[in-house]
């Protein structure tokens, strides 16, 4: 395996500037996933990675070799893509077998690595089978194992799991994960779906616009997401995000946050836990407030210094097993809260609801970036 570098990379066609100066360091043994909604430039990335486009300005590093001009056949490099790219006409022995057979590999060596990766992606029995035979998970499996038996530096996946039903995407989710932590593989992993791009990665890479608006680990994108896109696009539901205004409260320094009111409804004024200099900085001005719906509980959070008590009304409520996703009014607002699984509301009801202001994310109403 090997590290990669995405080193000020440009991409353009034409007048049209497709990529910006991407910078990304993947360690050897990395998982990371681009993801972003659909034309930010995730998939072109992944082509240059790959030498299928090429790059109009930065450089592309597979370990300390520059690849920029490397032919793709030179990179050592296995990609994975959405339409699994099969040979109708061969079985699924061959076609995991067909790229070892044109370079040259021995038969013996052939047959061994196929068992070995037959058995890993547990298809052992399928091997005599045409791919016209198979299911649409099973032909996944089939396009992960010719890309196994390389044994590259690097692995690309391009929206493998795009094609199948949400109960098989969820599976092959879990064989990938599995498949990367047996191996230790270094992958770059290409997605629309911040779902898979939370499960699988150890990093993320969040695109908009042909920009890169975040790379931190799951964790961090998720909890401190640097604008409100990220915000917006990472976590389901997504963040809320209630314009507001900071306020100083009393003589001691504190804060308040003042939730405007909207649709008739009165403002909502919620002092806040010390808060950094940057956070002081920003009294008197107006801002968005964001909190994720499970800092938002009706008996389920638990209290602290951080926590405060609000009335809301509720619109909806969403069973979902474990949890119950309810739509409230907040000073008119509509906001998103994670409950208890046996929550029980009806609509138009008035409560008291509990949030965790150690998880509110304030954004610049101007820039939409993060000011904590």
């Amino acid at each position: 395996m090997s590290s990669l570098q995405i080193l000020d990379v440009s991409k353009q066609y034409g007048q049209t500037e497709i990529l910006k100066k991407i910078n990304i360091d993947i360690d050897d043994g990395e998982f990371l996933v681009l993801v972003g909604p659909s034309g930010c430039g995730k998939s072109t990335l992944l082509s240059m990675i790959a030498g299928l486009d090429t790059v109009s300005s930065g450089d592309i590093r597979i370990g300390a070799q520059r690849v920029n001009d490397l032919h793709p056949s030179k990179r050592d490099i296995a990609m994975v893509f959405q339409s699994y790219a099969l040979y109708p006409n061969m079985s699924v022995e061959q076609n995991i077998s067909f790229g070892m057979e044109m370079r040259g590999v021995p038969k013996d060596e052939r047959a061994k690595a196929v068992k070995e990766v037959a058995r890993m992606l547990q298809m052992e029995s399928l091997l005599s089978r045409r791919p016209g035979q198979l299911s649409g998970g099973q032909r996944q499996r089939v396009a992960m194992g010719r890309a196994l038996v390389r044994k590259p530096k690097i692995f690309l996946f391009d929206e493998p799991l795009s094609n199948l039903d949400a109960k098989l995407r969820v599976d092959m989710r879990t064989e990938i994960k599995k498949l990367h932590q047996r191996l230790g593989a270094t992958i770059v992993y290409v997605t629309h779906d911040q779902i898979e791009a939370m499960t699988l990665a150890t990093r993320i890479a969040v695109m908009k616009g042909g920009e890169l608006q975040q790379l931190g680990t799951p964790a961090e994108v998720y909890n401190t997401p640097n604008t409100i896109f990220v915000a917006t696009f990472i976590g389901s539901p997504s963040m809320n995000l209630v314009p507001s205004r900071l306020e100083r409260d009393g003589d001691a320094g504190g804060l308040a946050l003042l939730v405007s009111g909207v649709d008739g409804a009165a403002p909502l004024r919620v002092a806040l836990p010390p808060q950094s200099a940057a956070v002081q900085a920003y009294a008197g001005r107006e801002l968005i407030a964001g909190l994720r719906p499970e800092a938002i509980g009706n008996g389920n959070l638990v209290k602290s210094a951080s926590t405060r008590e609000v009335r809301a009304v509720v619109e909806v409520t969403e069973p979902t097993g474990p949890d119950t996703l309810t739509l409230l009014r907040l000073a008119g607002h509509e906001v998103t809260a994670r409950l208890a699984a046996d929550a029980d509301y009806r609509a138009g009801q008035e409560a008291e609801f509990t949030i965790d202001l150690a998880k509110l994310v304030l954004f610049d109403r101007d820039s939409e970036r993060r000011i904590c």
